[in-house]
């Protein structure tokens, strides 16, 4: 079960939704399966990424995401669908992004442990 959150940090995570496109597991996993191309970030923790993530995720974690990701990817309109445990770390990470010129970033509502409730694939390498 998810950790409660605090009440401050619940609402600059509300904040932060008003400037950020989100989208569904499911809307991510229509996209896989037609054979779109996007790069899926997962800005958890490097050792929640260690232990498993969705298959053909990249690593760039929330600390670090905003001094990476110009070198990782220099395009600012390269698509970046964004995730973390739960859908938070994730629209603080994209809310940066964009106030950094990135046009063209996503947040996975529901994140990692939404997709794994759901029995989707996790991969481990």
């Amino acid at each position: 079960m998810a950790a409660q959150h605090p009440p401050r940090f619940l609402k600059i995570v509300e904040d932060a939704r008003r400037s950020v496109r989100e989208c569904s597991i499911q809307d991510i996993q229509d996209r896989m399966n037609r054979g779109e191309r996007f790069t899926l970030v997962d800005v958890r923790e490097e050792s929640e990424f260690g232990r498993d993530h969705i298959p053909g995720a990249v690593h760039l974690g929330k600390g670090v995401i905003e001094r990476d990701v110009e070198q990782r990817f220099p395009d600012t309109g390269t698509e970046l669908v964004l995730y973390c445990g739960g859908g938070f770390r994730s629209v603080l990470a994209a809310e940066n992004l964009g106030r950094m010129g990135y046009t063209n970033v996503i947040s996975m509502d529901g994140g990692y442990r939404g997709w794994k409730d759901l029995g989707l694939p996790l991969s481990t390498s």
